[in-house]
């Protein structure tokens, strides 16, 4: 299926659940052909898990849910081993076997349980007792959370943000937007997701990026910026080489699904802050925060 296509089909089975967020719903796409996680910041009610779940809808993979809650334990998450009546050792599989998890509120989780992620979003396998079990292919974790100002929040360890291709913010919508999304409650018992892509699609797509060209130009800009991000003043801990790779997987996607068969800087402008903005550690001072500290390097490199 051609990549550009598929998207337009994605994106109009979403926007019958969703106003408005075309900017979002292109990351969270983004995000799962490029074969990366994603995070969506935003407060409660902003339709954060409702685009995640539409977007799993109109996609013939299976899907699982983790609700992160401050008791959320490891099995919870992972599974469990046991002994059956028989004496036999039993795997009790958890919801992240599955194609596409949605962990919602994830920093509501205790960090013990967060940690124990790790191995999964990174390695796409998981280890009960002596045994190491591959994850289902594709895997795409999108975790939604909520600022930190919310009671009862925890911020993630920096160590497993990382392993996050993109932080996607989720704003308050439009007054236009707000319309819309009571026209679509109104109508919402009667309105039916199809299911327009298969896994042999995301997959066909996923070994497309590879194919997309990123020109000379490209890649001395990534590096500048995220070199940028190592030096700023107001920056304490920039962007690993992990950001240079994020850039270049999810900008070659970026192109891919737009129809294009070249990476442009404009790609990597555009997203620079869903990159940057959970792998870099910003002064508390000079109250630009992390968004005002990456616009300003992308205003000054060249």
């Amino acid at each position: 299926m051609n990549p550009k296509d598929a998207y337009q089909r994605v994106l109009k089975e979403v926007k019958k659940k969703i106003a408005g967020k075309e900017e979002v719903i292109e990351l969270l796409f983004v995000s799962l052909i490029a074969n990366g996680h994603s995070l969506l910041e935003g407060v409660p009610g902003v339709a954060k898990t409702t685009m995640c779940k539409t977007l799993a809808d109109a996609v013939q993979a299976s899907f699982g849910r983790v609700q992160g809650t401050p008791d959320l334990q490891i099995r919870d998450i992972l599974g469990y081993t046991y002994l059956d009546e028989n004496n036999n050792l039993q795997l009790k599989e958890g919801p992240i076997f599955t194609n596409i998890l949605l962990i919602d509120e994830l920093n509501r989780a205790p960090p013990k349980t967060t940690t124990s992620l790790l191995e999964s979003l990174e390695e796409r396998q998981v280890t009960l007792g002596n045994s190491t079990i591959p994850l289902k292919n594709p895997f795409i974790a999108y975790a939604t959370q909520n600022p930190l100002n919310i009671e009862g929040t925890t911020q993630l360890p920096k160590v497993l943000a990382d392993r996050f291709l993109l932080r996607i913010a989720v704003t308050y919508p439009t007054i236009e937007e707000e319309q819309e999304m009571l026209r679509i409650k109104e109508r919402e018992a009667n309105i039916v997701t199809e299911k327009v892509i298969g896994v042999s699609d995301i997959l066909d797509m996923q070994a497309q990026v590879s194919k997309v060209e990123m020109p000379d130009d490209v890649v001395k800009y990534i590096t500048k910026i995220v070199n940028a991000t190592r030096t700023d003043i107001h920056v304490v801990m920039g962007g690993s080489p992990r950001a240079e790779i994020a850039f270049m997987r999810a900008g070659k996607t970026k192109a891919l699904i737009e129809g294009r068969r070249s990476v442009t800087i404009d790609d990597i402008k555009s997203l620079a802050r869903p990159v940057l903005s959970h792998r870099i550690l910003v002064k508390s001072t000079g109250g630009l925060g992390v968004n005002g500290v990456i616009d300003g390097i992308i205003a000054q490199v060249h």
